[in-house]
């Protein structure tokens, strides 16, 4: 069977690569996990294993070549003809012979999401692993997904390490399913030559340089020499050595001005992106009012225990925002539209997102169907909505949807706020934080617990009688919950 080699994928900043050395030849045998050749970018060398034991049948690229990112550069025809190589066969026998080797692959990647990201691996090669432990996690734009053990075994191979940009199904690393730490330790270490630390063009800049592998630091995966390694070692002064040690308590003053800088994860880019397309695509608009929590809140101290009791869950105050946002969705179909195109899209549904805070950033799940739930169904499904994000659960298809949005700044002590939109939805509710304020009620001053309310909403479809009377719909509706019940 002819087996395409290709190019891995390259990083997002990397345009394209070089060819830099061949290891193989037309014709030569080798074995699986043997690289076959280095593609070299403008700081790395990425290295291609085999994926099975074969023989070179193809070289379309040659070294030297300017390539791009999956382009196939050779083939081989894999099979059992190939003869292992002696070295390899040694070091193996004792794995091989107990153990199975199962790849480690990423999940299938929802239609929408393109790519993903190895955001954090959680064992090294050599460790043992029991079946269904989580051995890394792939991070997408929305969800985190994890990739668990279908056997016990030890990790061998870890191909792509943290930070790699990854597609779906592919593959990421090995486990020798069935096999033990010391039967596994010698396949692991995979020693590297001095001649194969660094490419042609990389030993060539050496060269010029007057160094040598020794006098290098390499960076790379295994050790392996690149260009800005090579610079790195060049412009270090012969002396620094020697100097550091009078120095190193001034260093060490300046320690409360230190940076640390780390990469945006993938979730964080999506974030900035989508808020800065709903700034610079839609006519946002942000109408304000207050409401009086004073019933709301009576009522839940009448029935908080009667309801935990009779439903096994807390009565919160979310519970009564969606019931008001639903029924005022209901009244203002305008608000529960999105516009794609130059279409105007009405939804005969009530999926509502509810802005969630996690450890990776701010997330909405959907609540679909709010119209048909009960008060303790909403508070139940916000509940475990929120558990998943806590907990690095959400699934793409918790994220998907929803034609209207509720975030509670309050709970984090917001006074008040503007939200901006969540495209492609039309509208967004900001509630905020309960308090204390002197109000004027029947040319009385009552001290009243009150909360700011926050509409935002896209002027291009909503305009402001609607948007008004949306707010003041709910407002009316938190005020006399007896209204929710009455549907009046």
């Amino acid at each position: 069977m002819t087996t395409e080699i290709k190019v891995p994928v390259l990083p997002e900043s990397v345009a394209d690569a070089t060819v830099a050395t061949w290891h193989v030849q037309v014709g030569e045998k080798f074995t699986r996990d043997q690289v076959l050749v280095d593609i070299e970018t403008d700081k790395v060398v990425l290295e291609v294993p085999a994926t099975s034991d074969g023989v070179m049948t193809e070289i379309s690229q040659a070294e030297g070549a300017t390539v791009l990112g999956d382009q196939v550069i050779g083939a081989f025809s894999a099979g059992d003809e190939a003869a292992p190589a002696p070295v390899a066969a040694a070091s193996a026998s004792t794995s091989t012979a107990a153990a199975k080797v199962i790849d480690i692959v990423v999940p299938v990647l929802p239609e929408s999401v393109a790519d993903a990201t190895v955001a954090s691996w959680h064992v090294a090669e050599g460790d043992s692993v029991s079946v269904d432990q989580n051995l890394v996690d792939i991070e997408t734009d929305k969800v985190v997904l994890e990739v668990v053990a279908q056997d016990n075994g030890v990790i061998g191979k870890i191909i792509h390490v943290e930070g790699d940009t990854v597609l779906g199904a592919q593959k990421i690393g090995e486990l020798n399913a069935g096999a033990t730490v010391s039967a596994t330790a010698a396949p692991i270490e995979d020693a590297v030559s001095s001649d194969e630390l660094a490419s042609p063009s990389v030993r060539r800049l050496m060269t010029e340089k007057g160094l040598t592998a020794a006098n290098v630091v390499g960076t790379g995966k295994g050790g392996r020499i690149s260009k800005e390694d090579v610079e790195a070692a060049a412009n270090k002064p012969v002396a620094a050595p020697k100097a550091a040690a009078p120095v190193a308590a001034p260093v060490e003053d300046l320690g409360e001005r230190s940076q640390k800088r780390v990469p945006m994860t993938r979730l964080r880019k999506t974030i900035a992106t989508r808020l800065l397309e709903a700034k610079n695509s839609t006519a946002m608009l942000t109408t304000f009012n207050e409401v009086n929590m004073k019933p709301i809140m009576e009522l839940r101290k009448q029935y908080k225990d009667l309801f935990e009791k009779t439903h096994d869950t807390r009565l919160g105050f979310m519970s009564f925002y969606v019931k008001a946002v639903t029924e005022a969705l209901k009244r203002y179909p305008a608000v529960n539209a999105s516009i794609d195109g130059d279409d105007i899209v009405y939804h005969n549904f009530f999926d509502i997102s509810i802005a969630v805070s996690t450890p990776r950033g701010l997330v909405t799940p959907v609540l679909r169907d709010s119209d048909q739930l009960s008060m303790a169904g909403i508070e139940n499904g916000i509940r475990d909505l929120a558990i998943k994000g806590r907990d690095g659960k959400l699934s793409m298809a918790d994220m998907t949807g929803g034609n209207f949005t509720i975030t509670n700044g309050g709970v984090f002590g917001s006074l008040l706020s503007t939200p901006i939109l969540n495209l492609p939805q039309a509208a967004i509710l900001g509630m905020h934080k309960i308090q204390d304020r002197p109000m004027a009620v029947d040319g009385k001053v009552e001290i009243l617990p009150m909360m700011y309310l926050a509409l935002s909403y896209d002027h291009r479809l909503i305009d402001g009688k609607e948007s008004v009377g949306f707010l003041v719909t709910i407002k009316e509706l938190l005020e006399d919950p007896t209204r929710l019940l009455l549907d009046v």
